[in-house]
Formats: structure tokens, sequence, C-alpha cells
């Protein structure tokens, strides 16, 4: 069930005096810092500290890679970030964030606890584990077949 954006404490970005969230403008709704070269990256890039993508689903499929190698510890190389907690600790740490309550808010629109080990092949959570982390991101929900599609991108 989808919590609106006042229940969280969070701004929708859809009144009229707000402007366009930024993960939004730049295609990249998990709002993914630069550091990398990703496929489907706009040219030229505007924005100085976070990536923008051609499209929403190139954008969002950066995502899940980066969360693929979060979960699976870039395939056995480095710590596992493999449960809600660990993996929006890593994403959203305390020292920016409100990393409990990004917490709390994914975990409730999944339905699973903070601690359970998640499967980066779970097709179906990650999808909601990645939505969800979108709207806590930029205060607005996406359509889910721009997540379906991205998934099936990787």
């Amino acid at each position: 069930m989808e919590q609106t954006s006042k229940s969280q404490g969070l701004q929708s970005p859809n009144s009229p005096s707000k402007k366009v969230p930024r993960g939004i403008r730049n295609n990249n709704p998990l709002n993914i810092r630069k550091g990398n070269n990703w496929y489907g990256e706009r040219h030229p890039q505007l924005d100085r500290d976070f990536e923008e993508f051609q499209t929403m689903e190139l954008g969002i499929r950066a995502a899940f890679k980066l969360m693929r190698n979060y979960i699976t510890g870039f395939c056995g190389k480095s710590t596992k970030f493999n449960t809600i907690r660990l993996l929006i600790r890593r994403w959203a740490p305390p020292t920016e964030n409100a990393t409990q309550r990004y917490i709390d808010f994914v975990c409730k629109q999944v339905g699973i606890d903070q601690n359970k080990v998640i499967w980066f092949n779970d097709r179906a959570l990650m999808i909601g584990i990645c939505r969800a982390m979108a709207f806590v991101e930029c205060g607005t929900w996406i359509d889910k077949d721009k997540f379906e599609t991205a998934y099936d991108l990787l």
C-alpha cells in the first residue's frame, strides 16, 4: 500500500510552488552520485554532483546494477549489504539522511523486516524496494512499469 508523502513528512513535488525534484530532472530517481561511466548517461552532464541519464528507465537500471553490487558484495569480493537495513544505511548514510525513517518506510511498503536477507534475483521484491527508495529520494511515486522495464534491461 502506498503512503502519501505527507504521512512520511516528505514534501510533495507536485504543488505548483515546488520545482521538479533533482532525481526526476536527471532521470536518476535514486540520486546516484557521479563516479562511474554508466550506460545511458546523458551528455552533456549539467549536474556536477549527480548522474544524469537519457531516460528514467536507464537511470533506474543503473540503480538496480548498483543495488545488485551492494547486495551480492560485488559478487563476493566485498561486504554484502543484503538486508534493507544494510542496503539503505549504505545508500543513504545517517550522516546525510534520516536513514531509519527511510528504512522504516521502505520496509512498510514491501512488507518485510529490515533485517531479513534479500536476494537480488527476487524481481518483484527488488522492484518494490527500488520504487519505494525512489519515492523517498524524490518525494513522488514513479510508475511501476518503469522499474519493471529497467530490471529487465539488466
